[in-house]
């Protein structure tokens, strides 16, 4: 058992993709260095439950990491009636006891697992595995069908999507998080090849409903908010004591920290004991905390981070040596780039304010578990490339 072992840590250590891992871990270090800051206002050593946390997520997230790099990625996607079946039913565990989060932040979007320190979002696992069978489906049409272009092929492909963002968002009402879903969709559809038209008539499809629920007033009353949030963007004006509260704190806050900021542990807002002066700052304002007291530099350093984990992702889907293992990063690196820009557009006031967490530095010990999963499968991906060039040539 021990040699068995030993074995396949040497074969991970030889093969997996140890750069993506190393890239992965400082951004996680770097952001349990911001949530330490973050958390102090709290008084009483609470800090300690969130740093800590988030490290329990960083060490179960890189046991997730190498495990999923050495999986047969082929053999389990032959079972993946049972991925549809798990994705439809772990969404539906929010309908059970177990959904949380509706009183705190208006979604139920969360699962409370008994004996788990920490929630469980299922829309972040959830993203995994609808890459994955996305990206089965792609290679499925464009090796048994040959025709990407046709309508028929747009419609199975965007029916997929569409059909698990409704019964995402009908369940959750989490928007932000079923947005993910479209973008990782409209990536991942382009880069198989996808006629522009079929692009062009989705997004006029969705300007013209867009058009008429509001030129004719169809907004149900308990969406208002979600429009006012899009409103609130070319007037920031429009309510800055309510739905602007967020941002127009957050961009009090990054643009106080001028280019070096005020020091760590030092950021007005930051260490504010009001709760209110900077909302949301060890979760989705966490790239705030970054401006306010690391300033310029401290955020440029996030985004380069940020940038390389998906420039790395691209790198690895340039050089598979299958479509499928192409869509499969494609969808990780889509996640990656959805949720940075929205978060990082959002604490600058150009993006809506919509729940996403900016990857590796916001706290949640799910989602870092499930973002080091996502990479633990694009590790395995270059494991199976890095195999089969090997095989290719025998000197190697």
């Amino acid at each position: 058992m021990a040699e068995r072992l030993k074995g396949i840590l040497a074969d991970f250590f030889q093969q997996a993709d140890l750069v993506l891992l190393g890239l992965c871990c400082v951004s996680t270090l770097y952001g349990m260095v911001l949530i330490f800051s973050a958390t102090q206002y709290m008084g009483n050593g609470r800090w300690l439950r969130y740093v800590g946390v988030q490290g329990a997520g960083m060490v179960l997230g890189i046991f997730a990491y190498i495990f999923i790099s050495m999986l047969d990625l082929e053999n389990v996607m032959k079972r993946w009636k049972w991925l549809v079946v798990f994705n439809i039913v772990f969404i539906g565990l929010l309908l059970t006891p177990l959904g949380v989060g509706k009183e705190t932040t208006g979604n139920q979007a969360w699962l409370q697992i008994p004996y788990i320190p920490f929630q469980v979002g299922p829309a972040e696992v959830v993203k995994i595995t609808f890459t994955l069978l996305l990206a089965k489906q792609l290679e499925w049409l464009r090796e048994e069908k040959r025709d990407l272009k046709s309508f028929r092929s747009a419609l199975l492909v965007s029916g997929h999507a569409l059909l698990l963002m409704g019964w995402y968002v009908v369940i959750s009402g989490d928007m932000g998080n079923a947005l993910t879903f479209f973008f990782i969709f409209l990536c991942m559809a382009f880069a198989a090849g996808f006629a522009l038209r079929w692009f062009a008539l989705l997004f006029a499809g969705i300007g013209a409903a867009g058009a008429a629920v509001l030129l004719l007033d169809l907004v149900p009353s308990s969406m208002e908010y979600m429009v006012n949030r899009f409103r609130v963007l070319f007037d920031h004006s429009l309510d800055p004591q309510g739905v602007g509260w967020q941002q127009t704190r957050s961009l009090l806050a990054i643009g106080s920290g001028g280019v070096f900021g005020q020091g760590y542990l030092n950021g007005a807002q930051t260490q504010s004991g009001y709760p209110q002066s900077l909302p949301a700052r060890r979760t989705d304002l966490i790239f705030s905390v970054c401006g306010e007291e690391l300033g310029i530099i401290g955020c440029i350093a996030v985004i380069l981070l940020l940038a390389c984990i998906i420039f790395r992702v691209l790198l690895v889907a340039r050089n598979s040596q299958t479509p499928f293992q192409c869509y499969v990063c494609v969808g990780v690196a889509a996640m990656l780039i959805y949720q940075t820009v929205i978060n990082i557009g959002m604490c600058l006031f150009v993006m809506p304010t919509i729940g996403v967490t900016l990857p590796f530095f916001s706290y949640g010990g799910s989602s870092i578990v499930t973002l080091y999963a996502a990479m633990g499968v694009v590790s395995n991906i270059k494991k199976r490339t890095l195999a089969t060039e090997r095989r290719g040539h025998p000197l190697l």
